[in-house]
């Protein structure tokens, strides 16, 4: 069958639906991803063939900030930001329209579901979504909502669709959550019927390798299991107060610190000699091999910690991290603190707190719970084949 893969965001929005397509490839099927334009080549180094989608979103959450920051009135932005929604809205309409012709099958990211509907109804193919957290914790309502809804009004309109969709035949469309029901106990039960068309699959990774880490795992080698630290593809307000924290931190406890930047400079930035600064490593090769892992809470990362079996120290920032923070703490696999209200005593403090042998062996414990990588994705591949055979 021919797929087609639609995500869009950070490499957090983007991996959960590479890692399915590369299985779905795998199998034998004729996978394409749209993608945005800093991400193809990320796609393309999985085997993947990848079209872009939309733009930039490394210059579009630089450019938000920018507006935003900048401007004196919080409502004197709002034409540019409209403008900006409904431009980026049509280019990615006409893009996904285009590359979905002929295809058997959509998958989307949940940030695209409502969008990718649209082209699925158009070309009369089944749809399908991968949730990487609950999709009630997406915001509703508010005038940025009140734009997306007039976006897809737009681009109804331009696909020759009714401005309102039709009503679904069915419970609606599958959603495959890409996370384990252990971190949202209650969830399916909330759902009630719904939760047949919401499979439970475990995090969908791709477990590639970096550059960095047989140099990584060489180094870790030569001394203690360093404590691990990064927040994904965040931005960094203060790259070298960060390094600093984190150096002194580890310092005090007598560790060793592993810093990925991740997208952000951190050239320059004096380490210790305790410290080691890369840019990427692959999280599952490398987490089992630390003392602990610090991070921002992303759905991924959070899921790659625990499946390691090693202590979690989430620093929050937004969206639905706070949600994997308080999963950690509930599991008794580590603790959690917003990032803003982070300090050196508190980043002590709570590393002193989970490294402990009674978290370590609770660590462990979970991680035997959690679906492994190649079955989840083997699961959604699965899920997704049954829905274009039905």
């Amino acid at each position: 069958m021919k797929v087609v893969l639609a995500a869009y965001g950070s490499r957090g929005d983007v991996e959960p639906c590479a890692a399915t397509g590369r299985e779905l490839l795998r199998r034998g099927h004729d996978v394409t991803m749209a993608v945005p334009p800093n991400m193809v080549g990320f796609v393309e180094s999985a085997g993947l063939a990848a079209v872009a989608y939309g733009r930039d979103t490394r210059e579009r959450i630089d450019a938000a900030a920018s507006l935003i920051h900048h401007a004196k009135n919080p409502l004197g932005g709002l034409p540019e930001i409209m403008e900006q929604v409904f431009g980026v809205s049509a280019e990615k309409n006409t893009a996904l329209a285009s590359v979905t012709a002929g295809a058997d099958l959509l998958v989307a990211g949940m940030n695209e579901q409502n969008l990718a509907a649209n082209v699925a109804e158009c070309h009369g193919i089944p749809l399908a979504a991968l949730h990487f957290f609950p999709a009630h914790l997406l915001p509703t309502g508010g005038l940025l909502s009140n734009v997306a809804k007039q976006a897809e009004v737009a681009q109804r309109q331009a696909l020759g669709l009714p401005e309102t969709p039709p009503a679904p035949k069915d419970a609606g469309p599958l959603e495959i959550q890409a996370y384990d029901e252990i971190f949202v106990p209650g969830l399916a039960a909330e759902w009630g019927e719904a939760a047949a068309r919401r499979p439970f699959v475990g995090a969908l990774t791709l477990e590639l390798s970096t550059p960095a880490d047989e140099e990584v795992l060489s180094w870790i080698g030569e001394g203690t299991p360093p404590v691990y630290f990064g927040l994904g593809s965040t931005p960094v307000s203060s790259p070298a107060e960060t390094v600093a924290v984190v150096s002194a931190a580890c310092a005090q406890l007598g560790e060793r610190a592993l810093i990925c930047s991740g997208p952000n400079d951190f050239t320059g930035i004096p380490a210790d000699p305790h410290v080691k600064i890369v840019d990427a490593v692959n999280h599952v090769t490398v987490f089992p091999a630390c003392r602990a892992v610090i991070h921002h809470g992303g759905a991924g990362t959070t899921a790659a910690g625990i499946r390691a079996g090693v202590p979690t120290l989430v620093v929050w920032l937004w969206l639905d991290q706070p949600l994997w923070a308080e999963a950690v703490v509930r599991l008794e696999v580590g603790a959690a603190r917003a990032f803003s209200e982070s300090t050196l005593d508190s980043v002590v403090a709570d590393l002193r707190s989970i490294l402990t042998p009674q978290c370590l062996s609770r660590c462990q414990q979970v991680a035997g719970q959690l679906t492994s990588p190649a079955k989840s994705v083997a699961r959604a591949a699965d899920l997704l084949e049954d829905l274009v055979d039905r």
